[in-house]
């Protein structure tokens, strides 16, 4: 099983750059055609929030003609920068399952065979940060209830520090019970955050939490929790998820570009 995550792409609209800037649309367009000739072809891409950078006009048109060239399964799930319905109405045609067609979050459980992922919806409409409140716990602890295979889960926000103090004043309310429902599981692999714009791996309910770096920017290395937000330009970047049954999950951050191997010698 290999899943390639991609999160915070944070396109615009046509003709315009994230944060003045930065032309996401184009790097969203990279990572595309490198998803696209990877060998071996992901199962699955996984995009793991802030797909735009509004929510403003012209934004989701502009990402779904993008990802309308992607060639392989996508699932989605939203961002703070996201809108519920503006992510249901965007992707009927090019993925249809992209997302829920209803419910009140977009929340996904997928069956991978061996393997389940369990996709949360973690955003507060017109909020930055996240939460987990009482029903969406409901959900993974129904979810978890159900089956006791290996379970991956994702969410936009990590439901841990960081130890990036600007991030962290915006991340996930509630973690500590979600890491609670996903000891008692005993089975989770781990799980998948974006949010961050930096690669983070560390221990978390058991298992491995993992925050994805952007396909457009990353957010600078700045552990000191009272310094203030900074951008880089970092190169953009996704993660490939490697799993096998009786094996742990393995994570590998890759660079989005032209980068053929050479042989030793």
């Amino acid at each position: 099983m290999l899943i390639a995550q991609l999160t915070d792409c944070h396109v615009t609209a046509k003709g315009t750059l994230a944060l003045g800037a930065i032309d996401t649309n184009t790097a969203l367009a990279r990572a595309v055609a490198f998803l696209n000739r990877l060998d071996p072809r992901p199962d699955l891409v996984l995009l793991t929030g802030d797909l735009i950078n509004g929510p403003k006009p012209g934004e989701y048109e502009a990402a779904a003609e993008i990802l309308a060239g992607l060639s392989l399964p996508l699932r989605l799930i939203p961002g703070n920068h996201d809108d519920r319905a503006g992510l249901r109405t965007a992707f009927p045609a090019a993925f249809p399952a992209a997302v829920p067609a209803a419910g009140e979050f977009l929340h996904q459980a997928l069956d991978l065979g061996p393997l389940r992922l369990l996709a949360l919806d973690s955003t507060i409409p017109g909020r930055v940060e996240g939460t987990l409140c009482p029903a969406r716990l409901d959900w993974i602890a129904a979810r978890l209830a159900e089956d006791d295979r290996p379970t991956l889960v994702a969410l936009h926000h990590p439901p841990f520090p960081t130890g990036i103090g600007f991030m962290d004043a915006i991340g996930c309310a509630n973690g500590d019970r979600l890491e609670a429902l996903l000891r008692r599981h005993g089975a989770v692999v781990g799980v998948l955050t974006g949010h961050v714009h930096r690669a983070i791996a560390q221990s978390f309910a058991g298992s491995v939490g993992f925050c994805c770096p952007s396909s457009a920017f990353q957010m600078a290395f700045q552990p000191d929790p009272d310094a203030p937000a900074r951008w880089t330009r970092e190169p953009p970047a996704l993660a490939l998820h490697q799993w096998h049954p009786g094996q742990p999950l393995r994570s590998h951050v890759v660079p989005i570009g032209d980068f053929p191997p050479t042989p030793f010698g």
